[in-house]
């Protein structure tokens, strides 16, 4: 099936698509500074380029979109077009997200994953979103998710 729109309509929607400093990336971390909490961002030494991460806890933050790292909420459909496509792809990323956790973990790096969702549907306002990552951050706990 031909493409709704022409080429350069879709290079310039694409390019709009970021893999740093998105919306929700940006939300958080500027949420986590106000709080007090002073952290590195997409350390390229850590597995996976993690998006937040905190030395003094040993803890690093992982913001995900629901649609790109297929959460399973109703922001992560899959596109009815080249549904096959869409499905090996978001299953590759899903795939190497949990294999980037793994090296985390073995690397002695705890991992907290914030989906989108989480901001998005007004369940979640950000003094709760960062009283529960301050909880997380002054535990034990090694991996979570928020939501989980």
């Amino acid at each position: 099936m031909a493409d709704v729109v022409d080429k350069e309509t879709r290079s310039r929607m694409m390019s709009g698509i970021r893999a740093k400093d998105t919306k929700p990336e940006l939300v958080i971390r500027s949420a986590l500074h106000r709080a007090g909490f002073r952290f590195r961002l997409h350390r390229r030494d850590l597995p996976g380029t993690p998006d937040i991460v905190l030395p003094r806890y040993n803890a690093v933050i992982n913001v995900h979109g629901c649609f790109w790292h297929y959460h399973g909420c109703k922001y992560s459909k899959v596109p009815e077009t080249r549904t096959d496509f869409w499905l090996k792809k978001l299953e590759a990323n899903r795939d190497r997200d949990k294999k980037k956790s793994g090296e985390l973990a073995v690397a002695g790096w705890r991992e907290l994953v914030v989906w989108e969702c989480a901001l998005r549907s007004g369940e979640w306002t950000i003094k709760e979103l960062v009283a529960d990552i301050t909880e997380w951050l002054e535990n034990d706990s090694l991996a979570t998710q928020i939501p989980a």
